[in-house]
């Protein structure tokens, strides 16, 4: 059995997450900040070949030969994905998303902040019509990074805060999940599609006849993986659908059930994700050279629309939204917090490194584009980072406000 009684007293897999994320997110900078200088120096060859070294055959015509790019983005973010279905599931059974009361602040804070900035990148990138299909890129959080930033600031920063930064990210992981099902598949293969739909039945056979053994859901969830892959369908999608299949026992927010799978498989997940597939994510995809990279270069549609998108489109978009709710009577303001620290939390939400690459990877393919996104990326989430970081740093704690200027 993986795991013991003592990890599963000590700790649940909630706060796991959130300290693995938070020192992941560390990490993360740190690897996409390695990647930039490599992809600067005078080994930036060297770093480009490495990343598209042929190193596995040809599981599908539309790849090609597997690449150490490819084994990262369709390969490790598809565990990435496992982790995030996992903790999607758990939220909705048996944590604070649980109950309509507690899903309408994330949900709708988390809605708004993914059509915002789409709207805001179409306006920017209108003038093109072949960038629109890179509308999705500004709509996604980084939860790593973001959690991350947050515990940069220590005490200065509720508890509640983290909560509600953490189950937004969720909720908008589910959506950028739908995007790239619904937006960013071009061919479907029907025979393999099937066969996808037949293994994930025979998976939520094994739960429904109580099979709590991880190995079986594994090794179907590798063939589900294989099968999506030659779908059409983006092959991280699989790792969602593998999680939904994965056995829970509800514990009813105390600590988490040793025989529960899918508490099991989540501690497993957490810090081989938080620590080595996101920051490698990182290190392998934020590598931009900025050689000719000029004002015109920053500022064009590309670049400029995913940059507004994040730091624009996230902060108004969610703050508007949280402040709307919460004035309607419809839900609570996060326990402990003003509305300048719900503000910082809110641009914080522009950080979207990992799923914005990720969607931009998918969205454009040519290798100008693709720096372009990278600039934006970079741009949007950085800009993003500091201004939250220094809103919440010297922002009053709530007792300090009068909520009546506000």
């Amino acid at each position: 059995m993986i795991g013991n009684k003592e990890q599963y007293a000590k700790t649940s897999a909630l706060r796991a997450f959130l300290s693995g994320e938070a020192a992941g997110g560390i990490l993360l900078m740190a690897a996409a900040a390695l990647a930039m200088i490599i992809a600067n120096s005078s080994i930036a060859a060297s770093y480009s070949h490495i990343l598209h070294l042929i190193i596995g055959p040809e599981l599908t015509p539309k790849l090609g030969p597997m690449t150490v790019h490819l084994w990262i983005n369709d390969g490790l973010m598809a565990i990435f994905f496992l982790l995030v279905g996992l903790e999607i599931k758990r939220e909705f059974v048996d944590g604070h998303l649980s109950t309509w009361a507690d899903r309408a602040l994330p949900m709708v804070a988390a809605a708004a902040g993914m059509i915002v900035p789409a709207i805001i990148y179409l306006a920017v990138a209108a003038g093109d019509p072949a960038l629109q299909r890179g509308w999705a890129i500004p709509a996604a959080t980084d939860i790593a990074f973001a959690i991350g930033v947050l515990a940069l600031l220590g005490s200065r920063a509720p508890a509640s805060l983290k909560l509600f930064l953490t189950t937004v990210a969720i909720v908008d992981d589910m959506g950028a999940v739908a995007i790239i099902a619904l937006f960013y598949t071009e061919e479907l293969n029907i025979a393999a599609l099937i066969t996808v739909g037949g293994i994930w039945l025979s998976m939520m056979m094994l739960n429904r006849f109580r099979v709590n053994a991880l190995w079986p859901y594994l090794i179907l969830a590798a063939l589900l993986w294989y099968a999506t892959l030659l779908s059409g369908v983006h092959a991280t999608i699989a790792g969602v659908m593998a999680a939904f299949a994965i056995p829970f026992r509800r514990t009813l927010a105390a600590p988490d059930a040793e025989d529960s799978a899918l508490h099991r498989l989540e501690h497993v997940l957490v810090k081989p994700v938080a620590f080595f597939i996101v920051p490698i994510f990182g290190f392998a995809n934020a590598g931009v050279s900025f050689a000719g990279v000029n004002l015109a270069a920053l500022i064009a549609p590309l670049p400029l629309g995913i940059a507004m998108g994040l730091f624009l489109g996230k902060q108004f978009g969610i703050f508007t939204s949280v402040w709307i709710v919460v004035k309607l009577g419809i839900a609570a303001r996060p326990a402990h917090a003003s509305w300048m620290q719900v503000y910082g939390v809110a641009l914080l939400c522009g950080i979207g490194f990992t799923m914005s690459l990720f969607i931009g990877g998918l969205a454009f393919t040519g290798a100008d584009q693709g720096d372009a996104v990278k600039i934006g990326v970079l741009m949007g989430s950085i800009l993003s980072a500091i201004i939250g970081y220094l809103i919440l740093r010297f922002a009053a704690p709530q007792k300090d406000i009068i909520e009546s200027t506000i």
